[in-house]
Order: structure tokens, then sequence, then C-alpha cells
């Protein structure tokens, strides 16, 4: 099993050669700045103030503020011709052309030239107290590690590696180490079934895995290299598979598996970092959409790491020597740009987080502070509400001085929440931002940001836009519509379609394979402005709050997935007709899923029964946590007389708000939405009888 420190011949991170910090500055690299702050003045904009001020020449004046951040802020090793190249009605995004660098030499080699033995990550394993520290210097040998045998092993620029693994040191240095050498990274999350991963595998086009032998979460032993043996039988591109040694029991290798630490050993702590284009392609991103496939986002080089940095960095007012604890996955955007690359890109220290909020017990998050002095703590609002539930004992325990910054991320936060939070776990001193942000952008684009003195911070509300965002809002009345031309809303205290109004660095480029896909879903309902596929709402102070989705998209505990994608597992069933999928307001998971399920006749198989067969189903083929919180089997589904689904009328009667549920005499059958309502209280009442 791989041990980072302290272990005999096989440890990959001892014996670093100097090699390694003279390797660095072979390349003709430029050494803009180091891990100081950003500060205006430093950048040319003598003339501004205060953070209102570059706030709004930052959107004035986009270019200026954009070249200036990235000259100033990354390594190049050559520099760019153009700031910007951009048309969102057509869907064409381009940042720093002619411009060239590496992301894994802004996030390490620069670093290890000044500060070798910072901390760069603390994994955080699933049993406390058995913490790893990793250096910078460490982390570049293992990269550079990993990029030789990448290399070895007939991986080249422009090829697309995936990775299914939990998060660990090894996950981000093969991150990194795909960086290094110009291939691009696909990292799956650990929890999705083989279904799932076989369907992002081939859609990549992947030839090489990375995976481990198994994941260890919550005290349980999870079989992923089990998953990935079944993904990878149905995708013929996959030539080569590595697989690391989290756990010590053994796996059986095939002749298509690398063992990846034993092979790591041969290779060079040396790797010359590929020249990399500033629109090349760093990663993909799958994530769901309204339709039943989930689209692989595509995130380039500059752009990208620029606005992860930032953002890191403001929106938490991170400090130099501050230990910032992002507990969400690296399968997820959010790990990927505040548990990998804005940090790193910061010289920062970034915890990596194994485990469940509640394993050992309800008190691990603030156990965790404690031990390992984190200073900005950024989780899930699942997570807070679950945490709410078991008591402020939990947090008392611990002392939480350390904290700086609480933030939120993945779904808005309630009230109730972000005033416990604020209170019991932050003491009443620590600000709470509320992060607004997707996949799709990169990084956080409105968000309360403590670095500024005296700024007002209001529970649940996202508030204020990042430099370079201007968010605007559009009438709904239009969206989705053939009208096409969206009017924008000006006053505030009102509400409409998400929309921004200029395109920022940090954006995704494309659907892989699919830019059309792009077009029709970020770039045509509005042409002009990006559409994020969410409301809001503006206050009479001109701060946003976000409001839902306005697509068939819902959020699961900070996940999104689509409901038609959930819809078509569920229409897999021999026994289902059809199914239509909804979600409805939960307590702990911000949504939950709620199925309408129209069975075939003379099925002759018990309704229990067939509901633990079709959650058994969307486990296996989606996610666990895709799976219903509640499946209603109804005789017919209310529809138009053109035959769509109704939705929205099935919402409303989750709801219970039956007065919002309109004239319903237009349907093709109204009589379906009385027997629906029916079905729906006596679920209720079953569910609320049994034990």
């Amino acid at each position: 099993m791989w041990q980072p420190c302290g272990c005999a011949s096989k440890c990959i991170v001892n014996s670093f050669s100097r090699r390694v910090i003279r390797s660095c500055f072979n390349v003709s690299v430029r050494r803009r700045c180091n891990v100081a702050a950003f500060m205006p003045e430093a950048a040319g904009f003598e003339a501004v103030s205060d953070r209102s001020t570059l706030q709004e020449f930052s959107v004035s004046n986009s270019e200026s503020f954009w070249a200036a951040a990235a000259r100033q802020r990354l390594s190049w090793m050559s520099p760019f011709r153009t700031v910007q190249d951009c048309d969102l009605s057509r869907g064409r995004i381009k940042w720093f052309e002619g411009g060239k660098l590496n992301v894994s030499v802004n996030c390490l080699d620069r670093h290890v030239h000044t500060c070798p033995e910072r901390v760069a990550l603390i994994w955080e394993r699933d049993e406390p107290g058995s913490e790893v520290k990793v250096t910078y210097r460490q982390l570049l040998e293992m990269t550079c590690r990993l990029a030789n045998l990448f290399k070895r092993h007939g991986v080249k620029r422009g090829d697309c590696v995936t990775i299914y693994m939990p998060p660990c040191p090894l996950a981000v240095a093969s991150m990194l180490a795909c960086a290094r050498i110009g291939a691009a990274h696909n990292v799956v999350f650990a929890g999705f079934s083989a279904e799932a991963l076989a369907e992002r595998i081939r859609d990549a086009q992947s030839s090489t895995v990375i995976t481990v032998n198994q994941g260890v979460r919550g005290g349980k032993v999870i079989e992923l290299k089990k998953t990935v043996d079944t993904a990878v039988s149905s995708c013929p591109t996959v030539q080569q598979v590595f697989v690391a040694m989290r756990t010590d029991n053994p796996v059986a290798l095939t002749a298509r598996d690398i063992a990846m630490e034993e092979e790591m050993l041969k290779e060079d702590v040396v790797c010359e970092p590929a020249a990399m284009d500033s629109e090349d392609v760093l990663f993909l991103l799958y994530t769901s959409g309204s339709t039943g496939k989930p689209k692989g986002l595509v995130h380039t080089q500059a752009g990208y790491l620029l606005y992860a940095a930032l953002t890191h960095r403001y929106v938490f007012s991170y400090h130099d020597g501050d230990v910032f604890g992002c507990v969400a996955d690296i399968g997820w955007i959010t790990g990927h740009s505040y548990s990998v690359y804005g940090p790193l890109a910061n010289g920062g220290t970034t915890v990596l987080f194994e485990s469940t909020p509640v394993y050992p017990d309800p008190g691990r998050y603030w156990e965790m502070v404690q031990r390992l002095k984190i200073n900005q703590f950024y989780g899930a609002p699942t997570a807070i509400r679950l945490l709410l539930k078991y008591g402020d004992q939990w947090v008392h325990k611990y002392d939480r001085s350390t904290l700086k910054t609480l933030g939120s991320v993945g779904e808005p936060i309630n009230t109730e929440a972000w005033e416990w939070y604020h209170r019991v776990v932050g003491d009443g001193r620590c600000p709470v931002v509320d992060t607004w942000w997707q996949t799709e952008t990169g990084g956080i684009c409105i968000s309360p940001r403590p670095s500024e003195p005296d700024a007002e911070i209001v529970p649940g509300m996202a508030m204020r836009p990042f430099f370079g965002i201007k968010p605007v809002l559009m009438d709904t009345e239009v969206w989705g519509s053939s009208l096409c031309d969206g009017k924008v809303l000006t006053s505030n205290h009102t509400s409409g379609a998400l929309c921004i109004s200029q395109p920022w660095p940090g954006m995704a480029r494309t659907i892989h394979n699919n830019h059309q896909r792009f077009i029709e879903t970020y770039c045509q309902p509005y042409p002009g402005y990006f559409f994020t596929g969410d409301g809001a709402y503006r206050s009479k102070e001109g701060y946003y709050q976000i409001t839902g989705r306005l697509d068939d998209v819902i959020n699961v505990s900070g996940h999104r997935i689509g409901t038609a994608e959930i819809e078509d597992v569920v229409n897999q069933s021999s026994a289902v007709a059809e199914s239509a999928v909804i979600g409805y307001s939960h307590n702990i998971k911000g949504e939950g899923v709620y199925a309408f399920v129209v069975l075939k006749k003379a099925v002759g198989v018990p309704e229990a029964d067939l509901t633990r067969q079709l959650n058994n189903m969307v486990s296996m083929k989606i996610a666990k946590y895709a799976c219903p919180d509640h499946i209603q089997f109804v005789q017919r589904l209310p529809k138009t007389r053109s035959g769509k689904i109704m939705r929205r009328v099935l919402r409303k009667v989750v709801e219970q708000d039956l007065d919002g549920l309109g004239d319903v005499s237009t349907l093709d059958d109204p009589a379906a939405v009385q027997e629906i309502i029916q079905g729906h209280h006596a679920l209720c009442g079953e569910q609320q009888q049994q034990p």
C-alpha cells in the first residue's frame, strides 16, 4: 500500500533529486509572480482606490483587467498575443491566444523554487488521525514520475486519460502528470456505477484508465477495481489500466493492468513540461443536463487556471500559510477548482477529504478542523443540514478558533442552516460565503467577498458578482420559446433567468464532440448571453439570490442529475410503460427525487418489490445518490394534448401546492391529476406509519 512518508523502498516521495529544481527552469519560463497576493496597483490599476471600483473596472475594462491578471498571476513560457476572441452568440470563446504555459509548472515548479518544503496536500484519510502530508517538493517528484510512466506507456499530448479514484495524493499527481505532458484528464466520481463510468470512458475515447484496488469511505471498503473491470469490458478503446494500492488487500491484475507504484519507482524524478497553448484542453468533466446523456464539458489551460486561482484567493480571503479545507470529492468541479488547481496555483496548503461528515461520529469535520488547524472550510449545505440535526454538542466539543472563513457550495443554503453554520460552527465571527457557480463556469461567479472590509453579508444569498462577471436577469416568458430575444430586466426586486452578459476566462469552451449542443444549451436561449439554466432574484439592494433550476435538472446533495437520465433507467424495466421524475424540496438533501411510474398491464409483481428493483437499477446504472426517495405508481400521467408530460403539475402535487395547479382542463385527461393527488396522499400516509 502506498505510504507517502516514513516508508521503506517503495516510498514514492522520498529521495528527491535536486535535478527537479534545476529542470524546472531549463525551459524558458518567465516568472511573473510568486504566491504574493494579487494587488490592483501591481497590475496597472494605480487609479483604482477600492474593491467596488475595481469590480466596475473589471467589467467595463474586461480585457485590461484580465490581461494584467494573467501576466501577474501566471508563469508563461511564451506571452499571449490577444486577450480574448469571444462571441457568445456563436459559442466562440478563446482567451490568451498565442500564449504558452504549463499548468503543472504553475501549480508546482514555481513554488518548489521558493518554498519546497511547504505542505501542498494534507490527505485526510478515512480514519481520523491518520492524515498524510505531502510537500510541494514531494508532489512534484510524484507528478514527474507519473508523467514519465505515462509517456513510457504511450500516453501522448492530446490523449484523454480517465481517472476513477478517491481523493488522494496519487489522484492529484495523476491530474497534474496529465497536464505536464499535454494529455487531458477526465476524472469520474468514484461513486458512479460501472455503466456510468463506461459511458464517460467511451465518450472521452480514453485508452488509459487510472484507479485503485479499493476505496475506503465511512469505514467501508469499496471495490473500485472491480467496477473498472466491469466498465472497461464494454470500452474497446481502453488499452491499459493503471492500478494503485489504496489498501493492503491484493487484487488480481490482468494483462491490461499496470501496477502503478511499482512502475513509478523505475522512472526519473525529472520530466520536462510540455509548452501548452492557452486554449489546449486541460480536462473534461461530465455533468448532467436536461437530456438523458451526460455532457463532457471542456475546460482549457490558462483561462481556467487563472480564474480558479483568483476566486480561491479572494472569495475565501485566503492568505499565504493558511490551510484550506474543501471537503468536496475530486470527481466534481468543486474538487478540481478548490481542492486542486486553485489552491496549488496559489502555493497553498489544501486538504483532500476521503471520508464522510458523520464517520466515525458527527464531530468528524470539527475534529479535523482542530487537528489540522484549518482556516477556511468549504462544504455543502446538505452536510450542514445533516450535522445541524445532531445538535451543537458535536461542534462545541472541538476547538475551531483557527477558522477564518466558512463556505457553502453545491446548492443554495437555507437560512436556518446558514445561521447555524455562522453562529455555532463559526462562533458568530466567521463570515459565511454562499457561493454560486457551476461546472460550466469553472469557478465561483457570485458570492459575498469577505476580503472586502465591512461588506454586508445576507444569509442565504450569493449576493455579489466576482471580478469580471456581469450577471443579468432575463424575462423568463420567452425562455424555451422560439422568440429568442429575451428582455433584460433592469430593475431590482425582480426575478428572472440568470445569464452572464460577457465572457470570462474560466468558462467552459464546449461540450466534447458536440459543440452544437453547447450552443443550443448555453448560447441560443438568450443570444449574446451565457444562459446558466438557473433562476435568480435580485433584491432591492441589488444582491443576487439563486431560486433554482429552470430546466429539468435537479440538485441532490450538491450533485446535479438530469430527470431524463433517471427516467431512461426506470423505463428500461420490463414492467414499466413510462415514467416522469421531478425534484422536490428535501430538508437534508436540498432536493429529493420523486418518480411517477406507469406500469404495463398484468405485471404481477408487488409494488414494494418493484420499488426495490427500480432503485437497484438506478444505483447500478447511475449512482446511489440518484435513487428516487419516493416512487408513486400511477395509472396515467398528466399530459398536454400534444403528448408532453406536465412535470410542473406533478411538482405542484408533491409540494402540496394545489392552489398553484392552474387550469388543468386543457390537459388531454384532466382526471389523471386528481388520481395522482389521491395516490400521493395515500403514499405519504403509508410512509408516515412505517417505523
